[in-house]
């Protein structure tokens, strides 16, 4: 076993009943660990596939970044980026659009409403469609919500994480736009993290940055985006590294994962280096 699988391995001491977890280059999967096809609830990290979908609509110009959606004043593009000024959950507004970044479900079930009525087709049908249809996500269904209803294997889950590293479904500009900062230096909570200002976010997509203290590592450089779960789950692509680390666990997120996840992120990262090293080295050496 090489050190990256040896740091994968350390899942199995976050006191889950079960859980999966690979590192990802962009050639697929470097290592995994643990049930691969154990189908596990992904939470909010739905989030980054029901964006793709909506970016995917904007492609196609069925959808405009900048057209209402939303609250009044409100638009995709602050439904999107959590600055619509929604709540977390409920349809009344508690802050002016592009005000505040309020971490909203509210606001990305109802770009999942968007997009059912603008094709005449239902959200999870335009979610096979679009997204998992073409990255051969077959195991993986929407069980209720657009934002929290994916549930699904860990396969699966690195077919996403590969798109997000080299994408198929949107072009890489469309990406790129969406993992960058929309309406900087607003202030927010990021709900089981903390309080930021600024709290940056893309379109669907969390930003790193210099978020202290931050669920993924410390190894990880400010160009991470990603998303994590109210089940345990996170995803991560760090641009600069060109790898991302996937895990899906049956552990509720608490207090635990803010102290495990980013020592994991820079157990696999520093893994990850000395093992090139070492085959560099034995390349130099042969």
């Amino acid at each position: 076993m090489d050190d990256v699988e040896k740091a994968l391995a350390t899942i199995d001491d976050w006191g889950a009943d079960h859980g999966a977890t690979a590192f990802v280059g962009p050639s697929g999967i470097m290592a995994q660990h643990g049930e691969v096809d154990r189908p596990f609830r992904w939470a909010s990290v739905t989030k980054l596939a029901t964006a793709l979908a909506i970016l995917s609509a904007v492609e196609d110009a069925l959808i405009d970044l900048d057209e209402p959606a939303g609250p009044p004043d409100a638009t995709v593009r602050h439904l999107l980026a959590h600055a619509s000024g929604l709540p977390f959950e409920g349809d009344v507004p508690i802050a002016g659009p592009g005000t505040r970044r309020i971490y909203s479900n509210a606001g990305f079930d109802a770009l999942g409403e968007l997009l059912a009525q603008r094709t005449g087709r239902s959200f999870p049908e335009e979610l096979d469609r679009r997204v998992l249809d073409p990255l051969r996500m077959s195991a993986t269904d929407l069980i209720g919500r657009p934002s929290e209803g994916l549930n699904g294997p860990l396969t699966d889950f690195v077919a996403l994480a590969h798109e997000l590293l080299r994408p198929t479904i949107v072009r890489q500009d469309t990406l790129g736009l969406a993992t960058s900062v929309a309406f900087p230096g607003l202030k927010g909570l990021l709900p089981g993290v903390g309080t930021f200002d600024p709290l940056d976010w893309g379109l669907g997509f969390e930003i790193r940055d210099d978020k202290r203290p931050h669920w993924t590592g410390t190894r990880n450089s400010p160009s991470t985006f990603g998303h994590f779960g109210g089940a345990g789950t996170f995803l991560w692509v760090d641009p600069a590294l060109d790898r991302s680390l996937v895990c899906l666990t049956d552990r509720e997120y608490g207090p635990w994962a803010l102290e495990a996840w980013p020592a994991y992120s820079d157990r696999v990262i520093a893994s990850s280096d000395s093992t090139a090293d070492a085959r560099a080295t034995g390349r130099s050496a042969g």
